[in-house]
């Protein structure tokens, strides 16, 4: 199965039209990339009001095509909330 289509699955699960996730997804930011610390991939995301929050936080260096898509595969990838607070 692809990540397309496991998205589609997990939206109909959770009675989430497309319309609606692409609404969500307007109004959000995110970085993905690796701490140097861990090598773990993160994907931080939050508001596009939190912006300047992003900067606040540890650093995080690129991540390849390559290094998220093991990371997907491997269920090691850690997605991080930036809250407004």
């Amino acid at each position: 199965m692809s990540l397309g289509a496991d998205i589609d699955s997990l939206l109909a699960e959770l009675d989430i039209t497309p319309e609606m996730f692409e609404g969500l997804a307007s109004q959000l930011v995110w970085r993905i990339g690796q701490r140097d610390d861990d090598g773990h991939i993160i994907v931080r995301v939050g508001f596009a009001t939190t912006t300047s929050r992003f900067a606040d936080l540890p650093k995080l260096k690129n991540a390849s095509d390559q290094d998220l898509e093991t990371a997907l595969k491997e269920g090691d990838l850690r997605v991080e909330w930036v809250s407004p607070s």
